[in-house]
């Protein structure tokens, strides 16, 4: 994705820069179930959409369904709405009111839509949005799924009568025909029920699951384990349940459930139909007994009684006694006085509570094997396992309503059982003993664990010198209860078990404080002891962000004029990582001022002057691009730039080093000043002399000239008066300012004007100009300066004269300390006049300036 931002700044300032950060990674992120869903028509649907990065996470979000059809993409239809009930359109307003359609929230950033019963024309794409409440956007807010809605071609029957009746003990097989012809891939379970009175109360006896993987219902292990009860799959539709010897007990209603499954894009598996088949109603007559006092005999034995930890102990139990065939046992295996198994007279298997556990891992299996004789299994056995054994026995006498009663125990002789423990196998092997991550990046480490045979248990711990001693990380018990060490209470770590033989540590921005040795240390548990552990080191180095993020400052035209356009580019390659730059300018080399900073969260704070510059932001993959653009260049932003970033971890700001600096040069602008003047001027005494320089070369009209009239005399230079670019006028304390007058005509020409001149006045008269221009701050600038000489020689009456500059006629010259302004902005003439200050003129031969100690000038407007 390329994304540009555009800054400008005036009375109201704009910008988008919170689009990117994270070099680029959005905030806000909307998930939805990935699709196509394939679902039945009148199964319901189930769409779950969440969100996540809104400033605030408890704060309820609010979240729109729409649709649009296959036939018809656009335009999309609205269904329903968390926070607005007229959102949707009117073909679904009766199923929203019905609750046939609805939205249910699991949390304040997660909400589930539903659909009851589907519909055919419910097939299209179904659209999510988080509604946005915050100013900015950033992320995605609004993602879609496919539903695909198929015909329901699941077939479950079975043949056999509608009732059967059976004694207690008969053999009872029942047949299930289940097929679908659906084109998509699924597979098909299958289970048989058992139905008591009513509906409420049904049992499962025994399933085949979607990956062929048989299991008893409660209730039914025992008889499953001793392989009475049993399920089996013949051809591609035939399942049939086999019991050996029916109880009272299955006394009901059984029938067999199909369900259909499909596996969805994200792996997971769902039943999209499901089918019952007609129901069978057993009844099963109990058998009569025959009542008989003979006494019990009791035996145990053992095919091993000297074991190793991990192998199987088998034992087996005989009762003996008169009319055996027609009695009732119940039968209980105990080591001491701590029952492990209980066998009852049908044959149901109970499990002692300290062993129930073992029961569910499949360690302990116990059952009857034939009308005398039951077995108990136990694997692998434990160090605990050993001590005696004995069989216990009652007599189970039965009346006519089917009811046991209880007669006196008879134990066995006890048996003794020795286990040995063995050395473990337990070994633990690193994924990757060396690895490298990036600081600010997710660390993440695994180890794999063999030849275990109890539960495991991990503590991650590291050292961060090859002094120091391993201090924990965090912990994972063999309950699966996480902790972590208090020093990593507040950092983003966690230790998984994805697998049985796996344990996984991930710590999230680490930093370079985070390299060392990190240790993956296995226990391996039996009971509440621990018995062996072993562990495996992999070293770990952080790349410093230094390396990773290139900073480089470059520009496409740093020598510019007065008034010309400047765009500075900072270039910043490196992974994605929260960041902040910025801008600063170096005027000298005492000063370094910033003039803005990028937050990583796109906000802009500004130190220099807003009017002057303008930000642009370019996002590349794994670069960000910022543009600095100086408008209307002036020599106050002449200088060396520098673009400068800091990476923020864990709360902590590191600053990288900075980019090279970029000098910018601001030039005046070329200046064609030229002067032209009379270069001699001979004149009578007591006549007045006026003196001319004139600006012949093409101006701006948006000059302004200083003027400054200098007379040369034997050597020694005197400043008549002068002009500054704003019309001030200033005169030199030694000139007789009654005789002097300056004045501006167009052109621009200066005309210096001395009043009855004499022989004193003569010299060299220079012409001193100074163009000014104005720069876009404002800001007033020298351009350039030329000067011109006119050489005055004055006579007496009747002496030769000669005009040796000027052909233009005789010039009455006098000598004047008046400063007269001219500007060009305004083109008018004036004429700056002198009043005389004394009665009396000098005489002709005095010097028009007298001899005494240089003061301050005096300044007239």
């Amino acid at each position: 994705m390329r994304c540009t931002l555009q800054f400008s700044w005036g009375a109201h300032l704009f910008f988008c820069l919170s689009l990117l950060w994270h070099f680029g990674e959005a905030r806000v992120h909307t998930e939805v179930q990935a699709g196509p869903l394939y679902r039945v028509v009148g199964s319901p649907l189930f769409i779950s959409c969440n969100v996540s990065g809104f400033a605030s996470a408890s704060i309820d979000k609010n979240f729109e369904f729409r649709i649009s059809k296959p036939a018809k993409p656009t335009p999309e239809i609205n269904i329903i709405s968390t926070n607005d009930p007229g959102f949707g359109y009117a073909i679904y307003q009766s199923r929203v009111r019905s609750n046939d359609i609805t939205v249910k929230r699991m949390s304040p950033n997660s909400v589930v839509f539903e659909i009851q019963t589907l519909e055919k024309n419910d097939e299209g794409d179904y659209e999510c949005t988080a509604v946005n409440h915050e100013a900015t956007y950033d992320g995605t807010y609004s993602v879609k799924t496919t539903v695909k809605v198929i015909d329901n071609s699941l077939s479950v029957s079975s043949s056999g009568s509608a009732s059967l009746n059976y004694d207690e003990g008969d053999a009872l097989t029942l047949t299930c025909q289940v097929s679908s012809n659906t084109i998509q891939h699924t597979h098909l379970s299958v289970t048989w029920y058992l139905l008591k009175g009513n509906e409420d109360n049904v049992q499962p006896i025994i399933s085949l699951d979607r990956d062929f993987t048989l299991s008893p219902g409660p209730g039914f292990e025992g008889r499953y384990q001793a392989g009475l009860i049993m399920l089996d799959k013949v051809g591609e539709a035939t399942y049939k349940l086999k019991m050996a010897q029916v109880e009272l007990s299955d006394q009901g209603r059984i029938y067999c459930q199909a369900d259909e499954w499909i596996q969805d894009p994200d792996r997971s598996w769902y039943s999209i139909a499901r089918k019952d088949a007609g129901k069978t109603t057993l009844h099963v007559k109990a058998k009569e007994v025959v009542a008989d006092k003979s006494s019990l005999v009791v035996k145990i034995s053992a095919q091993q009684t000297t074991l190793q930890e991990g192998q199987e102990l088998s034992l087996s139990c005989t009762v003996d006694t008169q009319n055996l065939e027609e009695r009732f046992f119940s039968v209980a295996l105990l080591q001491g006085s701590v029952e492990l198994a209980k066998i009852g007279p049908t044959g149901i298997l109970s499990l002692g509570s300290e062993y129930s556990n073992r029961g569910k891992e499949g360690e302990l299996r116990a059952a009857r094997t034939g009308n005398r004789d039951y077995n108990l299994r136990l694997k692998p056995v434990r160090t605990e396992d050993q001590g005696e054994y004995m069989c216990r026995a009652w007599l189970q006498e039965r009346g006519q309503d089917g009811a046991f009663t209880q007669g006196a125990a008879q134990d066995s002789i006890p048996l003794l059982v020795s286990i040995s423990a063995t050395e473990s196998g337990l070994s633990v092997e690193m994924t990757n003993s060396n690895v490298n991550v990036n600081e600010g990046d997710r660390l993440k480490l695994s180890c794999t664990v063999r030849g275990f045979n109890g539960q495991l248990s991990v503590t991650w711990q590291r050292k961060l010198t090859s002094t120091a001693t391993f201090t924990n990380v965090i912990s994972l018990s063999q309950e699966g209860v996480m902790e972590k060490a208090e020093e990593f209470e507040n950092r983003k770590v966690k230790a998984m078990r994805p697998a049985s033989d796996t344990f996984i540590l991930e710590l999230d921005e680490v930093t370079l404080a985070d390299l060392g040795a990190y240790k993956c240390a296995v226990s391996e548990w039996k009971v509440n002891s621990k018995t062996n552990s072993q562990f495996q080191v992999a070293n770990v180095k952080v790349v410093p962000a230094d390396l990773l993020v290139k900073v480089n400052l470059i520009s496409r035209n740093n020598i510019v004029t007065v008034g010309d356009n400047v765009e500075l580019i900072c270039r910043v390659r490196g992974p994605p990582l929260q960041t902040i730059l910025t801008w600063s300018l170096q005027r000298d080399a005492s000063s370094l001022d910033n003039i803005l900073t990028v937050h990583s969260d796109g906000a802009i704070s500004w130190s220099g002057d807003q009017q002057r510059y303008q930000l642009k932001v370019e996002s590349k993959p794994n670069e960000l691009i910022y543009y600095l653009i100086i408008n209307g260049a002036s020599c106050r932003e002449a200088g060396s730039y520098q673009c400068s970033v800091s990476v923020v971890m864990e709360k902590v700001y590191k600053k990288l080093p900075a980019s090279n600096q970029l000098a910018v040069k601001v030039q005046n602008p070329v200046s064609n000043l030229d002067l032209t003047s009379t270069p001699g001027l001979t004149r009578v005494i007591n006549t007045d002399i006026e003196i001319k320089c004139s600006v012949t070369s093409d101006f701006s009209k948006s000059s302004r000239y200083a003027v400054t009239w200098v007379l040369q005399q034997k050597g020694k230079n005197m400043t008549i008066l002068s002009s500054d670019r704003d019309s001030l006028v200033t005169f030199w304390p030694q000139v007789e300012r009654q005789r002097i007058s300056m004045r501006c005509t167009e052109g621009p020409s200066f005309e210096l004007t001395i009043r009855q001149s004499r022989i004193s006045d003569s010299g060299s008269y220079v012409c001193e100009v100074v163009e000014w221009l104005q720069d876009p701050r404002g800001e007033w600038y020298q351009l350039s300066s030329v000067s011109k000489t006119t050489e005055l020689t004055l006579i007496e009456p009747g002496e030769a004269a000669s005009d040796t500059g000027c052909n233009s006629g005789t010039w009455i010259g006098a000598f004047v300390g008046t400063l007269a302004i001219c500007s060009l902005i305004v083109v008018s003439l004036f004429v700056l006049t002198i009043y005389r200050t004394k009665a009396s003129a000098r005489k002709s031969g005095e010097s028009l300036w007298a001899e005494q100690p240089l003061k301050k000038p005096s300044v007239e407007d």
